[in-house]
């Protein structure tokens, strides 16, 4: 089964399915003599666990990390980095009943359609259980761009249906996932009016037996100007498959994004000038830190719309594998929202392609 590889310098490789034992990554082309621990990476799993919250589906999984090789000594060896995550709360019976019926706005017909057999079992390799190792891939990138140029990686929702937030600024981390009264900020929108908002709508939803999207923007700062390559391989393009490339994912844009379409050139443009330090800068972002393809020196900010959760505990039209018409509900654990644990997911993908650009720039520089 091809690619499962991504990225050309700093290159991931993972393997495992949703009900399987576990799932493990492979990260090769990380740079020697950066210190590493599982405590780095279980921060950003325990973002991204099932079960945190009342809003996100309630499997119960621990997501420890384990390094299996590529540390010594607490440090990097510069030879291929492997983690392992443990699948613990499995419920195969739960599928037991969509072994032969496909469910609507799954892979489970395109994967029978390309591989002629599937594993059913929560959707096996196609289930969003994948990315739990791709987060500790992106929590070792993020943690080579920090110690490399001081860079950052942020991501927060933005929409939950039809509730919109009001961000403006840099948004920090401690905004995504605390409230200013200090509680957890489950929905992770830093605008905490339209935050209690998305829980209610979240709330309501799951009562009603459906789900819910929305749009979750990341954002990455301090990325020096010269990352990206011209033509194909735009740090643009690369960010755009990255993103695609994550499960729910159904559009992808940068800096003004779609509305560009509505703009003249003169307000498109964003105007150069130099900062208190000397710094060439534009005054304003609407090209989103990148131009031809290449990071500005701008913050990057992406944006990803993603679907409602496909699977519904009322009942779907649908056929079975020999194309008999039948209804399904889809029983096991499920979120009725995804975006607040895919804000961990997006980051981990911007944070690979930063590191991925990073090293090839510094391949030609140095």
């Amino acid at each position: 089964m091809p690619g499962n590889t991504f990225g050309q310098l700093f290159r991931v490789t993972t393997a495992g399915e949703s009900h399987g034992p576990a799932n493990v990554v492979i990260i090769d082309g990380c740079p020697p003599g950066l210190p590493l621990s599982e405590a780095d990476i279980a921060t950003d799993l325990e973002r991204r666990r099932p079960g945190q919250s009342k809003i996100v589906t309630q499997r119960k999984e621990t997501d420890a990390p384990e390094i299996l090789s590529g540390v010594f000594e607490g440090e990097t060896t510069g030879t291929p980095i492997a983690i392992l995550v443990r699948n613990e709360d499995q419920r195969s019976r739960d599928y037991s009943n969509i072994k032969d019926v496909y469910r609507p706005g799954h892979a489970d017909y395109t994967f029978d359609a390309k591989f002629g057999r599937r594993d059913y079992r929560g959707g096996g390799r196609s289930s969003a259980r994948e990315t739990v190792v791709r987060v500790a891939a992106g929590a070792v990138a993020k943690k080579l761009l920090s110690h490399a140029f001081g860079g950052e990686v942020v991501g927060y929702v933005t929409q939950v249906g039809d509730i919109k937030a009001s961000i403006s600024g840099r948004v920090t981390l401690d905004q995504v996932e605390r409230l200013p009264d200090g509680e957890p900020n489950i929905v992770r929108c830093p605008d905490p009016v339209a935050a209690a908002q998305m829980v209610e709508l979240i709330g309501k939803v799951r009562k009603d037996q459906d789900s819910v999207g929305g749009i979750a923007e990341i954002a990455a700062y301090e990325v020096p100007a010269g990352l990206g390559e011209p033509v194909f391989d735009k740090l643009k393009a690369d960010l755009g498959k990255a993103l695609f490339s994550l499960p729910a994912v159904m559009g992808v844009e940068y800096g003004a994004g779609f509305s560009v379409a509505t703009l003249r050139g003169s307000q498109s443009n964003d105007p150069f000038e130099a900062d208190a330090q000397g710094r060439i800068v534009t005054r304003s972002n609407r090209h989103g830190g990148m131009l031809g393809g290449i990071s500005s020196g701008m913050p990057i900010v992406t944006r990803a719309a993603v679907k409602p959760t496909s699977s519904l505990p009322r009942a779907q039209d649908t056929v079975t594998s020999s194309g008999e018409p039948t209804t399904i509900r889809t029983t096991g654990r499920h979120d009725p929202c995804v975006l607040p644990r895919f804000v961990p997911m997006g980051e981990a993908m911007v944070a690979l392609v930063l590191a991925d650009h990073w090293l090839r720039w510094k391949a030609i520089r140095d």
